[in-house]
């Protein structure tokens, strides 16, 4: 191939590089507005900018060797997935599903990316493609029914602790009855719909830390249930003394709001704890592996 027909052939795939990225904005702006109005300003969907800046930045972090991997994908393949990403996106975007629409727009960027830098180089950035999933708000139904049974047993343990310690509770569902008072525990008193922002940290945090396995990620992301469980309980607990020694107006101050945000600091540090305990676990093994008998 002469310079001439090399140097044609790079301005017509730059071209429709750009003119791809123009497709994707066109799409991606009116669903971030959307997100921001409706999820992203809610408790359970805060993550949603961290997702998105961080995504960019894994990408960006990884872009050269993305582009050493670079080989156009099938043509077939990526246009039967750019095509099912954009009938979901126009199906939730007419019939105001923002999970389907979100779905729509994730599929349709990664099948984009495909076609340009093809399967090698996705499967090189994994972690970064998978993360943009995050993006993606579960339906509010299918959280219910998730987050129903753990706020049943969070409410449970707390009343069963605090009537060790003689307190006055009795327990009717999630609601808890302590003296004269009577509290409902609430999904955003459970805290339970932080889970998914407590997992996008932790991912977070292992990606940082070099380490894009996805066994280790699947192990630590199980584990931020149990803690997020444990810490929740813990919560309940200091919003049941604080409105039965101090009322109801106490509560529901800015204490409930703090609270919160000290049982997300405190399962994080959880976590990096359990990391740092599964790290030096694994160093003490190597150094013993490695000594010889005498």
């Amino acid at each position: 191939m002469t310079a001439t027909a090399l140097e044609r052939q790079q301005s017509r795939t730059s071209g429709g590089y750009w003119f791809a990225i123009a497709g994707l904005l066109a799409l991606a702006i009116p669903t971030f507005v959307t997100l921001g109005r409706q999820v992203w300003s809610a408790e359970g969907g805060v993550h949603g900018p961290i997702v998105l800046a961080t995504g960019a930045w894994m990408l960006a972090r990884q872009r050269s060797s993305i582009e050493a991997l670079r080989a156009p994908g099938n043509l077939a393949v990526g246009g039967l997935l750019l095509l099912a990403s954009l009938i979901l996106y126009s199906l939730g975007r007419i019939f105001d599903f923002i999970s389907i629409e979100t779905l729509g727009l994730v599929g349709a960027v990664i099948s984009a990316g495909y076609l340009y830098f093809g399967g090698r180089a996705l499967r090189a950035a994994w972690f970064p493609v998978l993360w943009l999933f995050f993006l993606v708000p579960p339906p509010g139904w299918a959280v219910d029914r998730v987050t129903a049974p753990l706020k049943e047993f969070v409410s449970y343990a707390a009343t069963g602790f605090l009537s060790w310690l003689d307190y006055p509770i009795l327990r009717q569902g999630v609601t808890l009855f302590v003296g004269p008072y009577q509290l409902l525990v609430e999904d955003a008193c459970s805290g339970l719909r932080s889970l998914s922002s407590l997992v996008v940290v932790t991912l977070l945090y292992i990606y940082i830390k070099n380490k894009p396995s996805w066994r280790y990620a699947l192990f630590i992301a199980a584990l931020v249930i149990p803690v997020a469980v444990l810490t929740n309980i813990l919560r309940i607990i200091i919003l049941v003394l604080i409105t039965y020694h101090m009322g109801d107006e106490a509560a529901q101050s800015f204490l409930h709001v703090s609270t919160g945000m000290v049982m997300f600091v405190v399962a994080l540090l959880c976590i990096f704890a359990i990391d740092w305990a599964v790290e030096q676990t694994q160093l003490f093994l190597r150094r013993r592996s490695h000594v010889q008998p005498a």
